[in-house]
């Protein structure tokens, strides 16, 4: 894979049974560059590690006033000088390809579970933390894989040298053969500290991101109420502490960097002095010295790859477990082999809570809690919040929504949030999805009651034409209204036209007289289609050809809107705000009423 033939096809399925696991598994798929970037790596590392022979044989030659001798020797230097400097070039190369290529590998994946998640991504996963692993970890991700391969060449030349050297001049090649791989392993025991410390920075560093991101959505909101400084305190203090944790960690790995340094210049000291001893005793030539005190002194360059293999591991398990974390997250069941043919249509069915919305009729379900609406609205689309092993699928004409393919269950069943999210771009590209057709943007945008945010889009941009189509609409739509964003987005879930439609609080954020239009223009564009509204307003609920009450979980009641108004306490205590003593005092009312008539 080279990098102009991103992205890839498939980006293949993660081994995510832990941060280890899937490192290994990117390794593997990889396997073609790291092979290619071992290559070249060798050769350079070869090179650089045969530049002593030459230069031994040079001053040999010198030595014996060998002009032949000397000629070899140059010619071996300049040979082994071409060979660092192709095998520099074609290393880098490949390396930077190999890390582009895995980051790009691991953000498709991401963005493939982004796209299958939908917004439980961030109900299961901190937004600060899908921020972090998409960014930071990728890089540090890719960094593994690019290190991996230079490393594996780095202790093939170590073990060369060794037993060249042991070879070439048996007395002091084996000091060396036993100094190298403990100068490689004299770090191992200050690793999990490091570790430990750079988990530690990366936690906090998590932490702070989530909290800047939390306040940069809340600002307009922070700074209505004075509370940004508040905020940015909170966020000074939390960086601050991400600033000691980079300095902690950044001492344990200048401690290894030290280690790493002061051994190797160790070594050298005790081979010069010992091989000195033996060249004035005559036991070895000047030159074999030579050659052996620049093999040592030469070894310092694949160190470094031991060093930074240690390093890269160190910040990647981290990255690798938490992006296994996300890339773990799945809907509840693996659709059938059939799934993607299948389709379905009728009445929608939560066995949870034994919620049914009639198939052609709008139904509202009244909850009373908004955390309750949230979650039914989430198992509704067919994504629990919280996966669970007994859980039961909700079912769409008696087919469970789990057994459909992602693609097939989202074209039965939308869900739009609380809080929907505008993306950037223009109105016409805002409202450019996937539909059936069947109904235009226009209607849409009319039974919404956006006629105002067409008019201030009009307005907003001289570049338009005057055009509100071809207005920009700024990041998360933060250049609107509260109530203008959620109505664009009503008029958005509008023309997708699915075969039910979930709006759980769709006019949370307008006025009375807005709300009751808005019910008005849904129940007419939708009429004949299923759609689901968790909503308390009695503006809503009045126009329903269904309301369920839910309580603790369960249906209890159903009937319309006057009807449970007037038959049902706990009904009536949601929607009007009745207090627990006016609920007990209507319950008890209601008890004594029963028993005249039964008197």
């Amino acid at each position: 894979m080279q990098i102009h033939q991103l992205p890839y096809a498939d980006p293949g399925v993660p081994d995510v049974r832990s941060g280890s696991r899937f490192l290994i598994w990117l390794a593997r798929m990889q396997l073609g560059g790291q092979v290619r970037s071992l290559l070249w790596g060798l050769l350079l590392q070869l090179c650089i590690a045969g530049l002593p022979v030459g230069v031994g044989l040079a001053v040999q030659a010198v030595v014996d006033r060998d002009g032949g001798g000397l000629a070899l020797g140059c010619g071996v230097v300049a040979v082994l000088g071409a060979g660092i400097a192709v095998g520099d070039t074609m290393l880098h190369r490949t390396a930077v390809t190999n890390w582009i290529t895995a980051a790009a590998r691991v953000q498709q994946l991401l963005a493939r579970r982004t796209a299958e998640l939908g917004s439980l991504l961030t109900r299961r996963v901190a937004a600060g933390e899908v921020v972090a692993v998409s960014t930071g970890d990728v890089e540090k991700i890719g960094w593994f894989v690019e290190a991996f391969s230079r490393f594996a060449a780095a202790v093939l030349t170590l073990l060369v040298v060794c037993v060249g050297l042991v070879a070439y001049e048996p007395a002091l090649g084996v000091v060396v053969a036993v100094g190298v791989p403990a100068l490689a392993l004299a770090a191992l025991p200050l690793l999990p500290r490091a570790t430990r410390r750079a988990d530690e920075q990366r936690e906090k560093a998590g932490k702070a991101t989530e909290l800047a991101s939390d306040t940069v959505a809340g600002l307009r909101v922070l700074r209505g109420i004075g509370g940004e400084e508040l905020f940015l305190g909170r966020y000074r203090a939390a960086s601050q502490e991400v600033r000691r944790a980079a300095v902690r960690s950044a001492r344990m790995w200048a401690l290894i960097a030290a280690v790493q340094v002061l051994l190797p210049g160790l070594l050298l000291i005790a081979v010069v002095v010992y091989g000195a001893g033996l060249a004035l005793d005559g036991r070895i030539s000047v030159g074999a010295l030579v050659t052996v005190y620049g093999a040592v002194a030469l070894t310092h360059h694949p160190l470094r790859n031991v060093e930074e293999i240690a390093m890269a591991y160190a910040f990647s398990r981290p990255s690798a477990k938490r992006a296994a974390r996300v890339l773990a997250l799945t809907r509840v069941t693996e659709p059938a082999g059939d799934a993607p043919d299948r389709r379905a249509s009728g009445d929608l069915y939560d066995p949870v809570t034994g919620l049914i919305a009639p198939a052609g009729l709008l139904t509202a379900v009244v909850c009373g809690d908004p955390d309750t609406a949230g979650r039914l609205a989430d198992r509704l689309g067919g994504h629990p919040a919280e996966p669970d092993d007994d859980h039961v699928s909700v079912r769409l004409g008696g087919v469970p929504l789990d057994e459909l393919s992602l693609d097939a269950a989202r074209t039965a069943v939308l869900v739009q949030d609380k809080e929907p999210v505008l993306l950037s771009g223009t109105l016409h590209e805002l409202l450019d999805v996937p539909s059936s057709g069947a109904v235009r943007a226009a209607d849409a945008l009319a039974a919404a009651q956006c006629g105002d945010v067409l008019d201030a889009l009009a307005q907003a941009s001289v570049d338009a034409g005057g055009d509100p189509m071809r207005t920009r609409i700024t990041e998360r739509g933060r250049s609107l209204s509260g109530g203008q964003r959620q109505r664009l987005a009503l008029a958005r879930s509008l023309v997708t036209d699915p075969e039910v439609l979930v709006l759980d609080e769709p006019t949370s954020a307008v006025d009375s007289h807005t709300e009751a239009r808005v019910a008005a223009g849904v129940r007419k564009l939708r009429a004949g289609a299923t759609t689901v509204v968790l909503a308390s307003s009695p503006l809503l609920l009045d126009l329903a050809d269904r309301v369920v009450l839910l309580h603790e979980g369960r249906a209890v009641a159903h009937g319309t809107h006057r009807e449970l108004v007037a038959d049902e306490p706990r009904y009536r205590a949601v929607v009007t705000r009745e207090t627990d003593d006016e609920l007990a005092a209507a319950t008890a009312a209601g008890h004594e009423a029963r028993e005249g008539e039964t008197a």
